[in-house]
């Protein structure tokens, strides 16, 4: 008898069984220990919550070519897995329409159960602040479906020349421990905007939360003030800033206010920002505006090395789309490619815990995490043992061990031209002049009625 990290025993048979038992302690200690039932009073139920949620994720993780091959790969391992219970149905269409229809309701009970892993597994570490703040990095990326008149329906595209049907995602993560927070998708037109306000209540209260120019207007900005969370957002060309307005009663060099013309009409407030102005690593200037107003909190420089942490995501889409193999899902009806991106993410997510919390045991860093190399020890557990490997607890050693090279490259990569790679300019300088004196008497007059905090 033996304990994973988060505490819970395993028992190991022989050789050939303690893969998938070991694969299934693995994958049990990080889901809801109740509402995911593995004996239901439905005998005609052929998908029970458990192996159903579990049958998913493996999904996610087999990479062959054709979804029938991978769901009959994944239906053995689970067989394997839970070998007392009754046999999960045969069929890959009964499969996938169970799951579509029970989808969301397994998402609202997996989806705090992964977000408290999270916490705990910073806290024990002492990564869940960066210095006052619980850091989150958003953003948002496209995923491509097969081009289906079904999916060309539902999704719709982006609107530019030779583009499919797309779904557009939105994620939250972990600015510290680089793991999945949370996510949301919509068809390919979908605002990351909506997304995001739509898991702001899921967030701490104490987030810092980090965002490229895509995340700015007076009316998220406001949303994400109000809840008590604070922002760090990139800003370009598109924001127009006011200074010397006379709502803050203690402005100084830096103090800026977002107040749009529309505002103003509604007599809404002006927000009350911090610009900081910086270079990055290639001498071009990054405008960052925060609701932090206090350096001592958060000073210019904690602030640029913070935002460029924010690259996490990028990280967590190629991991996606390429390790992962889902820059184009599989599935060419709509509701179902729904749920394959679902559990992709969900697939990504526990990965990352299971691979994470091992490497922290083993004194290993969270940024160390090589997403190809867990992949490759769950695979490997999922396809049986070597018969010169059989080793008990070997797939806890392989997910400590799945770890970056660490080696320095000694000189920039190759110019390549890649014609999908993006190719957007940098944000400008963001709009900044002194407020009118219309402005400076409509601000003192809302002074009156609704002081400043």
């Amino acid at each position: 008898m033996s304990r994973d990290a988060a505490g819970d025993t395993r028992r190991v048979g022989s050789d050939a069984t303690s893969y998938s038992t070991d694969l299934r302690e693995a994958i049990r200690a990080f889901l809801p220990r109740s509402g995911l039932a593995l004996v239901v009073d439905d005998h005609k139920l052929r998908w029970v919550p458990r192996m159903l949620v579990t049958c998913a994720i493996l999904l996610t993780w087999d990479l062959a070519g054709m979804l029938t091959d991978a769901f009959e790969a994944s239906r053995a391992v689970v067989v394997k897995m839970y070998p007392s219970r009754r046999r999960p149905g045969e069929s890959y269409a009964g499969f996938m329409a169970t799951l579509a229809r029970q989808t969301a309701e397994l998402l609202g009970i997996i989806r705090p159960c992964l977000r408290e892993h999270v916490r705990k597994l910073a806290r024990r570490q002492g990564l869940w602040r960066v210095g006052d703040f619980a850091a989150f990095g958003v953003d948002g990326s496209r995923i491509e479906c097969p081009m289906t008149a079904a999916n060309e329906k539902a999704f719709g595209t982006a609107g530019k020349s030779k583009t499919g049907p797309q779904q557009f995602l939105t994620t939250i993560f972990h600015i510290a421990t680089g793991l999945i927070w949370d996510f949301r998708r919509g068809d390919a037109r979908a605002s990351e905007r909506s997304h995001l306000l739509g898991m702001l209540a899921d967030l701490p209260a104490d987030a810092l939360l980090l965002a490229d120019a895509g995340f700015t207007g007076y009316d998220l900005l406001r949303q994400i003030i109000d809840s008590g969370r604070s922002l760090l957002i990139r800003v370009g060309s598109n924001v127009r800033l006011l200074a010397k307005l006379g709502w803050c009663c203690r402005e100084h060099d830096g103090i800026v206010y977002l107040w749009p013309d529309k505002a103003q009409k509604k007599r809404q407030p002006p927000l009350v920002l911090r610009l900081i102005t910086l270079a990055d690593a290639r001498n071009r200037r990054v405008h960052l505006i925060t609701s932090v107003l206090d350096q001592t909190r958060l000073s210019d420089a904690q602030g640029l090395r913070l935002y460029r942490r924010r690259w996490g995501v990028e990280l967590i889409y190629r991991s996606l789309k390429q390790t992962l193999g889902k820059r184009k899902l599989r599935c060419d009806a709509p509701d179902k490619a729904q749920v394959e991106l679902d559990w992709a993410l969900v697939g990504l997510w526990l990965l990352g815990l299971l691979s994470v919390s091992r490497i922290v045991l083993a004194g290993g860093r969270p940024q160390d995490w090589s997403v190809a190399a867990s992949l490759r020890a769950v695979r490997q557990a999922m396809s049986g043992p070597p018969t010169r490997r059989g080793a008990r607890g070997w797939l806890h050693q392989a997910l400590a061990a799945a770890v970056k090279d660490p080696y320095v490259r000694q000189a920039p990569k190759a110019a390549r031209h890649w014609p999908h790679k993006k190719k957007d300019k940098p944000p400008g300088d963001p709009k900044a002049r002194m407020a009118s004196e219309s402005e400076i008497q409509l601000a003192a007059e809302l002074r009156i009625h609704r002081p400043a905090a």
